[in-house]
């Protein structure tokens, strides 16, 4: 008899990925996307500017968070890269000696694309509410629009939707405007 058993994915299988691609195990599956496009690191690039001077240097904000693009997070079986990721530095005072973490973030963001999409929509938001990242963060730079998810007894609700050059204050940065003009390519 023939075991017809797949063998899981594991962090080291993420080694056996191109340099041009990024890599995740999900539910012991390995996904590899393609590098993201011009829109995509575009919106990133801009929602770091946005937030990342005032939570985590303290510059005209609170200060108080790690903010961080693509780290590698542990949950589990599950070795995920989101976009970006926030800690509140009580919850992460010093880097890890390894590439990863098994602290999961208080925030994350994934920007869509259509290689992604349905990865980031399907496949994670159910392993981060599983783990308890309380915030999520979902932007589309092709639509220009922004969702900002709650964690709500172990459920995502959607607090708000934002499009086009909208001023957002959204969770758990809202001590702050959020220009969402300086997301999109102009």
């Amino acid at each position: 008899m023939l075991n017809t058993a797949l063998k899981k994915a594991s962090y080291e299988d993420l080694n056996s990925i191109p340099d041009n691609m990024i890599g995740e195990v999900i539910d012991g599956e390995l996904f590899a996307v393609p590098r993201p496009s011009f829109l995509h690191s575009n919106a990133v690039s801009g929602i770091t500017d946005e937030i990342r001077r005032p939570f985590q240097r303290g510059c005209g904000g609170p200060g108080g968070w790690v903010i961080l693009y693509e780290p590698e997070i542990c949950m589990g079986e599950n070795i995920l890269a989101p976009d970006l990721a926030g800690w509140r530095k009580e919850r992460l005072p010093k880097p890890p000696e390894q590439n990863y973490t098994t602290v999961p973030p208080d925030w994350v963001c994934e920007a869509l694309s259509p290689s992604t999409v349905w990865i980031d929509r399907i496949r994670k938001m159910p392993i981060y509410a599983q783990f308890g990242v309380l915030y999520a963060w979902l932007i589309d730079p092709v639509a220009r629009t922004l969702e900002v998810f709650r964690l709500e007894s172990g459920r995502w609700v959607l607090l708000s939707v934002h499009s086009e050059n909208d001023i957002v204050r959204a969770e758990p940065f809202q001590e702050v405007e959020i220009a969402l003009q300086h997301l999109w390519w102009e």
